[in-house]
């Protein structure tokens, strides 16, 4: 049965963060096409992964055979979470915007596991694997805004996953989030409503023919 795994970076909890509600419907519908699936979560808010020193960085560039301990110490945890993404069929990753990029613990994960020579690169061994981004923001960044030129989460992260690992990469996008909790932004909240709503059926459904896709390849 097919395995995805699941990031969360927002650092809100539950339902208080719309990266999650998200994130969480997509989730659900995947699992009810694949209840014997697994699914590998890690929520890098929670619990995250340590930032990439010298030590891993180096590490990459040198032959195992060649690593001091502080090296293959780090890099062993390189390897564990690249290993976690090869071995996924599907990834789903939850990227609110803050101070218009993602957060620091979404960024940490892609440093340790963008590798060049393995899962970066020509050859890359995530080259085509299917990745869902759910980015989320509390304002308006749409093409044809005034703030289009400040978006840099799908940017980035286009560039990353796209570029350099090859993958197939999907957004949702669900924007103006703070439309009920700023006064300037009330008159507003109609057209968050509707994002909200359109994210949420686009999770259910992206899903869905996702795991049917997979499932008829035999994952």
């Amino acid at each position: 049965m097919a395995t995805l795994l699941h990031l969360d970076s927002s650092l809100f909890p539950g339902s208080a963060s719309a990266s999650r509600v998200v994130t969480d419907a997509f989730r659900k519908a995947w699992e009810e096409q694949h209840p014997e699936g697994t699914v590998i979560y890690r929520d890098l808010a929670t619990d995250p992964v340590p930032h990439l020193d010298v030590h891993g960085a180096s590490a990459g560039f040198a032959d195992p055979a060649t690593h001091t301990p502080e090296q293959a110490a780090a890099f062993a945890g390189r390897v564990k979470l690249i290993e976690e993404l090869e071995q996924a069929d599907a990834v789903l990753i939850g990227a609110p915007m803050y101070n218009f990029t993602i957060p620091s613990t979404l960024k940490a994960w892609l440093d340790n596991v963008i590798l060049v020579g393995r899962t970066a690169g020509e050859n890359s061994s995530i080259k085509g694997k299917p990745i869902t981004v759910v980015a989320s923001r509390g304002g308006g960044y749409s093409a044809g805004t005034p703030r289009e030129s400040f978006e840099y989460v799908q940017r980035y992260l286009e560039a990353a996953l796209t570029d350099m690992f090859g993958a197939e990469v999907d957004f949702i996008v669900t924007e103006l989030t703070l439309a009920h909790s700023v006064p300037a932004m009330k008159d507003l909240v109609p057209l968050a409503e509707a994002s909200r709503s359109k994210a949420l059926e686009d999770a259910a459904s992206k899903a869905k023919a996702l795991a049917e896709r997979l499932a008829a390849t035999g994952s």
